[in-house]
């Protein structure tokens, strides 16, 4: 299973970006994907979660500017993020957890973490 994102860059204070994250995979099940950032000298933190069933999590600083949905059948996120703001500025790391082969129980689930993409909002 390989997890790639892509979709970063560099945006104007304001503008808007859209990522993507696809898991690559067969005959795969995964419960929930997100979306994790690091900004320089910070830890990471949640940025938005979204569940196989629809769940949405988002961190308040982003709510009323993300949006984030899922493509089940392709193992594909797609957040879009608007009115970015120079604090948005980090590294963004899409999350896949438990994936696990279709039919199969809870304990093979498998976490990952995608490398990573740099998104930079210039003032």
């Amino acid at each position: 299973v390989q997890v790639s994102e892509s979709g970063g860059g560099l945006v104007q204070a304001g503008g808007s970006l859209s990522l993507a994250c696809v898991a690559f995979g067969q005959d795969i099940y995964i419960s929930e994907m997100g979306w994790y950032r690091q900004a320089p000298g910070q830890g990471r933190e949640m940025v938005a979660t979204i569940t196989a069933t629809d769940s949405i999590n988002q961190a308040e600083p982003v709510k009323d500017r993300f949006t984030i949905s899922n493509d089940n059948a392709k193992n594909t996120l797609y957040p879009q993020m608007s009115r970015l703001k120079p604090e948005g500025t980090a590294v963004y790391y899409c999350t896949v957890r438990c994936l696990k082969p279709v039919g199969e129980s809870d304990t093979r689930c498998t976490n990952y973490w995608g490398q990573g993409t740099q998104v930079t909002v210039s003032s």
